[in-house]
């Protein structure tokens, strides 16, 4: 009763006011004769009147900015996808997409298109959002930076990043010398026109290249130490020279720029004294709580804030007040995080691509249409990757650095990408750089910052050793013993793993290997905590396997790529066994996860090649989530899917027989009755064990060997006392999935699972 009084109520309410609304609609419209109010007559001026309002609501500030931020997202993610297939960081695809949506191709090609989507009246309203969102990218850059590393190693690092400064600068002025009468724009003074192609020759891009080193692996060697140190060190030597390269060219002299050189100091003087030290203070006076209040993190903002507008109206520019205040926030990590995880989200996904985009609109590859402007540019290519590559190799060797360590220095450190960017972009906006030395220098970032990982390639061949053979023979001898490779994602599943792999392999007695892998995203660490990441991510697996005296090899990766660096790891290492946790996909059960699944085809590009293909369906149905499905696709090794319901150890086994590819299944048994003296109990669901003379063999074989520890069901009907009875069910792949697509009554009541795809 109380369900149709309710009902009522609310057929009431909304219909009698309703009601009441469109009588006073009605009556108050005789109130508008006399005051000259138009009203449409006839249904063709009203759709005449609609459509005239439509198109001015496309063309609208606010409708045309969206359009263009979501056909720039749109494409960068596209080209960015495409260069990390190719082993390319997504900042290079995503300064390409830039230049493809400038007038060098969709506006050359497509000039209505262009003209309609990219209006130059809309072009100061995109390049202001930018700039916000470079803001931002600068706050992330200077809390990146480990001013803990860099105060404990930067003897050597001050000598390699300032060599690799000063060697580009000084071959940037010789080479702005020769190109300044043709190439600097009217009115530009040849100091400002030297000293901008100085700066520009030796900026290295300090994220990019932390990536790289991330994504390499050598973030713990001593190379990768040696070279995020020297980045840092350049990044801020560089920074404070552009600082003062601006205030010059603002003043038009060396002489009347030294009173915004003075204040910048002064400026720099009161950021280390006075609000590095308040700020410190902020964050040990909350460094106990797990959430920071509305209050404490609009201190850190304004902080932000005031100090990129102090640098705006010094003369700087406010990048510069902006990395100042990232490099100044507290060394506590967590604050680092929280702080980063607020802003990096936005500025990368949404506001970066804008500015990668604007640059483009600006880059106009086309002015180059003379074979003698393309030789110039290749001049100025060679220009940076002489004095950046040279200089920081034989600094690096002059150091004491060997070769290859001195070589593969100098590829990181002749890294450029975004930083290049910002930097000329600031030249153009000050008039010191022309369209077409602008084009030129865009070229040579790409260029330069593209070759980085085919250097690295080339040097690592080069230098093969003895060392790299000495690790082949290794391997090889460790193709006898039974390799498990277990990924996890989180420190209670790889417990949970490590607990699962050991019960393979208890009593082998070192013919075993057990490796523990974890790999989180490239984007998702930074460079000053990523040590500490590692060793807090495998703490608890350590002493999970120290508590039942396993022995297991910890393996740290980071990719962007983590599906196919997990199954790139086990084929390499040639592994008997890779277990995964099954994860949840968010595309099953309801209609509205399905048509999430479809939106994330649309704008993940692997997926939408996928679907058009005909690999994967449009809707998404899968039993397994996303991550499964592809490492299950490339892997060349037996893959193991584990369903984790608290699983401890394999006292009671099930393993249902339903088909000749789950006898296989068999030797699994046997496995955890010799290492882990499991019960394990056989259902003959389909009676082909009673069929083969050779199955029923082994299985009592196995059972002469261990008495009691292995029994043969024939039943088709499983009780649930039984299944909750069990520590965990081993089930193959098609069994399973016939199981989930069946909707079997078992699957309320099944323990612990492990689904074995077997590509034996």
């Amino acid at each position: 009763m109380k369900k149709y009084k309710n009902l009522i109520f609310y057929i009431t309410t909304i219909g009698g006011l309703s009601g009441i609304i469109y009588w006073l609609l009605l009556r108050g419209s005789e109130l508008e004769k006399g005051r000259g109010v138009v009203t449409p007559i006839t249904e063709e001026n009203q759709w005449q009147q609609f459509l005239q309002s439509f198109s001015e609501n496309l063309g609208h500030p606010l409708a045309l900015l969206l359009a263009q931020i979501l056909t720039i997202i749109f494409v960068a993610r596209i080209f960015g996808w495409i260069c990390s297939k190719i082993g390319q960081p997504t900042v290079i695809g995503e300064m390409i997409a830039g230049i493809v949506l400038g007038p060098s191709l969709v506006g050359m090609y497509f000039p209505e298109f262009s003209a309609m989507l990219f209006p130059k009246e809309s072009l100061g309203n995109l390049q202001f959002i930018s700039q916000i969102g470079l803001i931002l990218f600068m706050y992330i850059v200077g809390m990146e930076l480990d001013l803990k590393v860099l105060r404990n190693k930067a003897h050597d690092a001050v000598v390699i990043s300032h060599a690799s400064i000063i060697f580009p600068f000084f071959l940037g002025s010789i080479l702005a010398y020769f190109i300044y009468a043709q190439f600097a724009p009217e009115g530009t003074q040849f100091t400002a026109f030297a000293l901008f192609i100085g700066i520009a020759m030796s900026i290295t891009a300090f994220p990019v290249l932390a990536r790289i080193v991330q994504e390499r692996g050598i973030h713990k060697s001593r190379l990768g130490t040696i070279v995020i140190t020297c980045a840092a060190a350049d990044d801020i030597t560089a920074w404070c020279i552009l600082a003062a390269v601006i205030a010059i060219t603002k003043a038009g002299s060396f002489g009347s720029s030294v009173f915004v050189i003075i204040l910048a100091v002064l400026y720099v003087l009161m950021m280390i004294k006075l609000v590095k030290p308040f700020l410190k203070r902020v964050a040990d006076s909350h460094g106990g709580t797990s959430h920071l209040s509305k209050p404490i993190i609009a201190i850190f903002f304004l902080t932000l804030v005031i100090s990129s507008y102090l640098t705006e109206i010094i003369g700087i520019h406010a990048l510069f007040g902006a990395f100042m205040a990232g490099a100044i926030m507290p060394e506590n990590v967590k604050f680092r995080n929280i702080f980063i995880e607020k802003v990096e989200d936005v500025a990368l996904v949404l506001f970066l691509p804008l500015f990668f985009v604007f640059t483009g609109l600006r880059t106009q590859i086309g002015l180059l249409d003379d074979p003698y402007l393309w030789k110039m540019t290749g001049v100025i290519i060679l220009v940076a990757i002489v004095g950046k590559f040279l200089g920081s190799a034989l600094a690096a060797k002059f150091v004491g650095q060997n070769w290859k360590d001195s070589l593969s220095i100098g590829a990181l450190m002749n890294t450029r990408g975004l930083m290049e960017l910002v930097v000329l972009n600031i030249g153009y906006d000050l008039g010191v750089l022309g369209p077409e030395i602008f084009a030129m220098m865009v070229i040579m970032a790409l260029v330069t910052t593209f070759m980085t990982g085919p250097a690295l390639d080339i040097i690592n061949w080069a230098f093969k050793g003895k060392k790299q053979e000495e690790e082949v023979s290794q391997e090889l001898n460790e193709l006898s013993k039974f390799k498990i490779l277990f990924w996890f994602n989180t420190s209670d599943s790889g417990k949970a793993l490590v607990r699962l792999a050991n019960s393979f392999t208890k009593k082998l007695n070192g013919n075993a290997v057990l490796t523990a892998l974890h790999i989180p995203p490239a984007d998702s660490l930074h460079n000053y905590d990523i040590n500490d990441y590692e060793k807090n991510t495998f703490q608890p697996i350590v002493h999970e396997a120290q508590n039942i005296n396993q022995n297991v090899t910890t393996l740290f990766k980071v990719s962007n790529e983590v599906e196919s660096e997990i199954t790139t790891v086990a084929n390499r290492g040639n592994y008997d066994l890779l277990l995964i946790e099954l994860g949840k996909s968010i595309y099953e059960g309801t209609l509205l996860g399905r048509v999430l699944g479809f939106t994330t085809r649309i704008i993940n590009p692997e997926k939408l090649l996928n679907t058009v293909t005909g690999k994967d369906s449009l809707f998404d149905t899968s039993i397994f989530d996303e991550r499964t499905k592809i490492i299950l696709s490339k892997s060349n090794v037996t893959v193991g899917i584990f369903i984790n319901k608290g699983f401890t150890q394999p006292d009671k086994v099930f393993i249902p027989i339903f088909s000749e590819n789950d006898l296989k299944l068999i030797s699994y048994a046997q496995k955890l009755i010799h290492n882990s003296e499991s019960q394990v109990t056989i259902l003959d669901a389909v009676g082909l064990i009673k069929s083969s003379s050779a199955i029923k063999e082994r299985i009592r074989a196995i059972e002469q060997t261990a008495p009691n520890h292995i029994a043969l069901q024939s039943e088709r009907m499983v009780e649930k006392e039984f299944l909750k009875q069990q520590n965990i069910m081993i089930v193959s792949f098609e069994s399973w999935k016939k199981l989930v697509e069946s909707k079997s009554i078992w699957l309320s009541d099944i323990p612990s699972t492990l689904i074995i795809e077997n590509k034996e």
